[in-house]
């Protein structure tokens, strides 16, 4: 797809988390395949979506919830080949780098070195990853309690954050769903992934599992819930991750065109999820 075999490893560790993931790519050699490993490691279904494939499929898929985790996996890998070839045409055009490594003499580190190295990686994670969540999480707390003449609200659909999400809540037709809760939820989802859960919890005010999913059913048909699900695999990742992804580029402009291009991305196999499966159902 247009890249070295360096890429693989950055990619493979999106599956846990896009913020080390992203950072790992300063160790590839080539600037351009660099640039395109940050772009594609989004794709890889990171673990902070699983509690929202989770709660997905206890309401829709209870007895195949294993197959559509599986699916959504592969669909994220298939994107990033997909977008893989279709960049390394377009934007970065070039040849990979071979992928030639000179393997070390392995020793047993010391106790001390060990130590070391897990600090300033750890401390350098916490920094940028913390520091950013923190910021958004306040952000999203004031948008989501505060209304337009700044009074606080005990009802969030009363929110600066329900009345954005009810504005933009119309995008999201050709996708199968239409609900303000659930666009807000995709906003709050920026923060971290897992916000999702917890925001569509609040706004539906369920307290029980068996209420979320019957709230659940209310906004989401089993066609659109997959096509929810499509979005929230795709879309730009987290703020740490963009945070990671701009510090990187060397580019607030880049990071921005990067979030953009995953987002549109998600909405476009979201739509054809949905409206392909309409045809066929």
């Amino acid at each position: 797809i247009g890249l070295s075999g360096r890429s693989f490893v950055p990619m493979l560790i999106g599956f846990g988390c896009s913020v080390p993931a992203i950072m790992a790519t300063r160790t590839l050699s080539s600037e351009r395949d660099r640039k395109m490993t940050i772009v594609l490691t989004p794709f890889m279904s990171c673990s902070a979506k699983l509690p929202i494939y989770g709660m997905i499929t206890m309401a829709f898929f209870p007895e195949n919830s294993a197959l559509v985790m599986i699916a959504l996996y592969i669909m994220g890998i298939a994107v990033a080949i997909l977008s893989g070839l279709l960049l390394k045409s377009t934007i970065f055009k070039g040849e990979p780098v071979p992928f030639v490594m000179e393997l070390p003499a392995y020793r047993v580190p010391s106790r001390r070195s060990v130590i070391l190295h897990m600090w300033e990686k750890g401390k350098d994670f916490i920094q940028r990853a913390f520091t950013v969540i923190f910021l958004g999480t306040i952000i999203i707390w004031f948008l989501q309690s505060f209304d337009w003449g700044f009074n606080m609200v005990s009802d969030s659909s009363l929110s600066i954050l329900a009345s954005v999400g009810s504005l933009i809540a119309p995008l999201f037709i050709p996708l199968g769903f239409n609900d303000w809760r659930a666009s807000t939820a995709l906003i709050t989802g920026l923060t971290a992934k897992e916000a999702v859960v917890s925001t569509l919890s609040v706004l539906t005010g369920a307290v029980t599992d068996i209420q979320l999913s019957e709230a659940l059913n209310t906004m989401f048909t089993p066609l659109s819930s997959f096509a929810f699900l499509t979005f929230t695999l795709l879309y730009m990742p987290c703020i740490a991750a963009f945070a990671a992804t701009k510090k990187e580029l060397g580019s607030m402009k880049y990071a921005v065109m990067t979030a953009l291009y995953q987002t549109i991305t998600a909405y476009v196999v979201g739509t054809v999820v949905y409206q392909l499966g309409s045809l066929l159902m």
